[in-house]
Protein backbone atom coordinates (compact mmCIF):
# COMPACT_ATOMS: atom_id res chain seq x y z
CA UNK A 1 0.00 0.00 0.00
CA UNK A 2 1.51 3.40 -1.09
CA UNK A 3 0.49 6.29 1.05
CA UNK A 4 1.22 9.70 -0.16
CA UNK A 5 1.68 11.91 2.92
CA UNK A 6 0.48 14.93 0.74
CA UNK A 7 -3.37 13.77 1.01
CA UNK A 8 -5.23 11.41 3.56
CA UNK A 9 -6.27 8.41 0.98
CA UNK A 10 -4.12 5.34 0.73
CA UNK A 11 -3.86 3.72 -3.04
CA UNK A 12 -3.86 0.05 -2.37
CA UNK A 13 -1.70 -1.63 -5.02
CA UNK A 14 -3.30 -5.32 -3.94
CA UNK A 15 -4.56 -6.69 -6.75
CA UNK A 16 -7.93 -8.03 -7.19
CA UNK A 17 -10.24 -10.37 -9.42
CA UNK A 18 -9.84 -7.69 -12.61
CA UNK A 19 -6.36 -6.76 -12.57
CA UNK A 20 -5.32 -10.66 -12.21
CA UNK A 21 -7.79 -12.08 -14.48
CA UNK A 22 -9.29 -14.60 -12.21
CA UNK A 23 -12.82 -15.38 -13.76
CA UNK A 24 -15.21 -18.54 -13.52
CA UNK A 25 -14.19 -21.59 -11.69
CA UNK A 26 -10.77 -19.34 -10.29
CA UNK A 27 -13.19 -17.49 -8.02
CA UNK A 28 -14.90 -21.10 -6.75
CA UNK A 29 -12.32 -20.97 -3.99
CA UNK A 30 -13.76 -17.89 -2.58
CA UNK A 31 -17.31 -19.12 -2.57
CA UNK A 32 -16.09 -22.11 -0.87
CA UNK A 33 -14.16 -20.39 1.94
CA UNK A 34 -17.54 -18.07 2.48
CA UNK A 35 -19.54 -20.67 2.67
CA UNK A 36 -17.66 -22.14 5.18
CA UNK A 37 -17.15 -18.55 7.01
CA UNK A 38 -21.28 -18.56 6.53
CA UNK A 39 -21.19 -22.33 8.54
CA UNK A 40 -18.97 -21.20 11.25
CA UNK A 41 -20.81 -18.18 11.93
CA UNK A 42 -24.07 -20.34 12.12
CA UNK A 43 -22.40 -23.25 14.34
CA UNK A 44 -21.47 -20.02 16.72
CA UNK A 45 -24.99 -18.85 16.93
CA UNK A 46 -23.53 -14.69 16.46
CA UNK A 47 -26.11 -14.74 13.31
CA UNK A 48 -29.17 -15.04 16.00
CA UNK A 49 -30.76 -11.77 16.59
CA UNK A 50 -31.32 -13.21 20.11
CA UNK A 51 -28.04 -13.18 20.62
CA UNK A 52 -26.95 -9.95 19.45
CA UNK A 53 -29.68 -8.27 21.23
CA UNK A 54 -28.32 -10.25 24.82
CA UNK A 55 -25.34 -8.44 23.86
CA UNK A 56 -26.41 -4.74 23.65
CA UNK A 57 -28.86 -5.52 26.41
CA UNK A 58 -25.98 -7.21 28.50
CA UNK A 59 -27.61 -10.14 29.30
CA UNK A 60 -24.59 -12.45 27.42
CA UNK A 61 -20.94 -12.84 27.34
CA UNK A 62 -21.36 -14.92 24.40
CA UNK A 63 -21.04 -12.07 21.63
CA UNK A 64 -18.56 -10.10 23.02
CA UNK A 65 -16.15 -13.78 24.07
CA UNK A 66 -16.32 -13.74 20.16
CA UNK A 67 -15.47 -10.22 19.37
CA UNK A 68 -13.30 -9.98 22.08
CA UNK A 69 -11.02 -13.29 20.49
CA UNK A 70 -11.11 -11.93 17.15
CA UNK A 71 -9.52 -8.57 18.30
CA UNK A 72 -6.70 -10.77 20.23
CA UNK A 73 -6.39 -12.68 17.47
CA UNK A 74 -6.26 -9.79 15.24
CA UNK A 75 -3.25 -7.98 17.32
CA UNK A 76 -1.40 -11.16 17.46
CA UNK A 77 -1.53 -11.67 13.64
CA UNK A 78 -0.49 -8.38 12.78
CA UNK A 79 2.34 -8.11 15.43
CA UNK A 80 4.01 -11.19 13.80
CA UNK A 81 3.30 -9.73 10.31
CA UNK A 82 5.47 -7.32 11.75
CA UNK A 83 8.02 -8.36 14.25
CA UNK A 84 8.46 -11.47 11.67
CA UNK A 85 8.49 -9.30 8.51
CA UNK A 86 6.18 -11.99 7.35
CA UNK A 87 5.70 -11.58 3.22
CA UNK A 88 2.97 -12.36 1.19
CA UNK A 89 2.41 -15.18 -1.03
CA UNK A 90 4.07 -12.90 -3.91
CA UNK A 91 6.69 -12.73 -1.92
CA UNK A 92 6.00 -8.87 -1.42
CA UNK A 93 6.71 -7.40 1.82
CA UNK A 94 3.72 -6.74 3.55
CA UNK A 95 3.47 -2.89 4.92
CA UNK A 96 0.32 -2.06 7.41
CA UNK A 97 0.61 2.14 7.26
CA UNK A 98 -0.20 4.05 10.94
CA UNK A 99 -3.93 4.76 11.05
CA UNK A 100 -4.82 8.15 11.47
CA UNK A 101 -7.85 9.10 13.76
CA UNK A 102 -10.68 11.69 13.08
CA UNK A 103 -13.87 12.55 14.80
CA UNK A 104 -16.24 10.87 11.69
CA UNK A 105 -15.22 7.77 12.92
CA UNK A 106 -17.26 8.42 16.37
CA UNK A 107 -20.18 9.42 14.33
CA UNK A 108 -20.01 6.05 12.01
CA UNK A 109 -19.36 3.98 15.00
CA UNK A 110 -22.60 5.17 16.61
CA UNK A 111 -24.41 4.91 13.44
CA UNK A 112 -22.93 1.16 12.47
CA UNK A 113 -23.68 -0.05 16.29
CA UNK A 114 -27.35 1.77 16.31
CA UNK A 115 -28.20 0.10 12.77
CA UNK A 116 -26.93 -3.38 14.65
CA UNK A 117 -28.75 -2.89 17.47
CA UNK A 118 -31.84 -2.56 15.56
CA UNK A 119 -31.67 -4.79 12.72
CA UNK A 120 -29.50 -7.72 14.40
CA UNK A 121 -27.17 -7.98 12.14
CA UNK A 122 -24.40 -6.66 10.67
CA UNK A 123 -22.36 -6.66 7.70
CA UNK A 124 -20.58 -10.04 8.03
CA UNK A 125 -23.23 -12.25 8.90
CA UNK A 126 -25.77 -10.88 6.27
CA UNK A 127 -25.52 -13.39 4.21
CA UNK A 128 -25.14 -16.11 6.72
CA UNK A 129 -28.94 -15.45 7.85
CA UNK A 130 -29.87 -14.62 4.44
CA UNK A 131 -29.00 -18.41 3.77
CA UNK A 132 -30.33 -19.61 6.84
CA UNK A 133 -33.85 -18.40 5.60
CA UNK A 134 -33.93 -15.30 7.39
CA UNK A 135 -35.11 -14.01 4.35
CA UNK A 136 -36.38 -10.27 5.78
CA UNK A 137 -32.71 -9.56 5.94
CA UNK A 138 -32.49 -8.60 2.63
CA UNK A 139 -34.24 -5.27 3.89
CA UNK A 140 -31.13 -4.39 5.79
CA UNK A 141 -29.02 -6.06 3.11
CA UNK A 142 -30.40 -3.58 0.81
CA UNK A 143 -30.32 -0.77 3.67
CA UNK A 144 -26.82 -1.49 3.94
CA UNK A 145 -25.61 -1.20 0.39
CA UNK A 146 -28.07 1.65 0.39
CA UNK A 147 -25.75 3.40 3.39
CA UNK A 148 -22.68 2.57 1.63
CA UNK A 149 -23.78 4.48 -1.64
CA UNK A 150 -24.86 7.75 0.40
CA UNK A 151 -21.71 8.08 2.15
CA UNK A 152 -19.47 7.76 -1.26
CA UNK A 153 -22.26 10.06 -2.44
CA UNK A 154 -21.70 12.53 0.31
CA UNK A 155 -18.98 11.63 1.92
CA UNK A 156 -16.68 14.72 0.74
CA UNK A 157 -19.18 16.77 2.59
CA UNK A 158 -19.41 14.67 6.03
CA UNK A 159 -17.28 15.33 9.12
CA UNK A 160 -14.45 12.37 8.23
Amino acid sequence: MKVDRNISEAVCDAPNSQETGEKGMALVKYLILGILFGIVFVKAEIISWFRIQEMFRLDSFHMYGVIGSAIVTGIISIQLIKRLKIKSIAGEEIIIPKKEFRKGQIYGGFVFGLGWAITGACPGPLFAQIGSGFTVVIVTLLSAIAGTWVYGKFSDKLPN
